[in-house]
């Protein structure tokens, strides 16, 4: 599989406002595996298609399971905060599975664009980032009032020592 590009490693929990810049997929030259606008009756679709793309590109057991909830994560807080529709894009660079998911709403409120923190056991909502964040390698949010844009990566299981 041609891995065309290096995207360097953003860490956990990075966080940038509009303001500072944030490459999309668009620019960074690499062999797309899907790329797709969705609003909320595609997100099963999607779902799937992330699943199986990630497994193609190396992810397996519990890294592969872990990827799709975060990714599902993403694509459900486009849809239920972030205007109804977003664009979800999933590609490979060096040994990572990379998915950016984006939204055009208002952007995530101050309080909330810091790293996620974990919610309280009891509360029903509020835990899409925080696992996203919990369950990749990597985590990126780029957020202002043109909308909001989440990039995740895991390590392909066939990179893992």
């Amino acid at each position: 599989m041609a891995r065309p590009c290096h995207i360097a490693p953003y860490g956990r929990g990075a966080v940038l406002r509009d303001d500072q810049p944030c490459p999309t997929v668009g620019g960074i030259g690499t062999e797309v595996l899907l790329s797709e606008t969705f609003d909320r009756g595609a997100i099963t679709t999607l779902r799937h298609a992330v699943a199986s793309c990630a497994r193609s590109a190396g992810l397996t057991g519990g890294r592969l399971d872990d990827f799709v909830v975060a990714v599902n994560e993403l694509l459900t807080n486009a849809v239920r905060h972030g205007g109804g529709a977003g664009r979800v894009a999933l590609w490979t660079a060096d040994d990572e599975v990379v998915c950016e998911v984006s939204d055009s709403g208002v952007g995530l409120p101050a309080h909330r664009a810091g790293r996620p923190t974990r919610p309280a056991r009891n509360q029903p909502g509020g835990w899409g980032l925080w696992l996203a964040e919990e369950l990749t390698d990597t985590f990126r949010v780029t957020t202002g009032t043109n909308g909001t844009t989440v990039r995740v990566s895991s390590r392909s299981s066939l990179s893992e020592p």
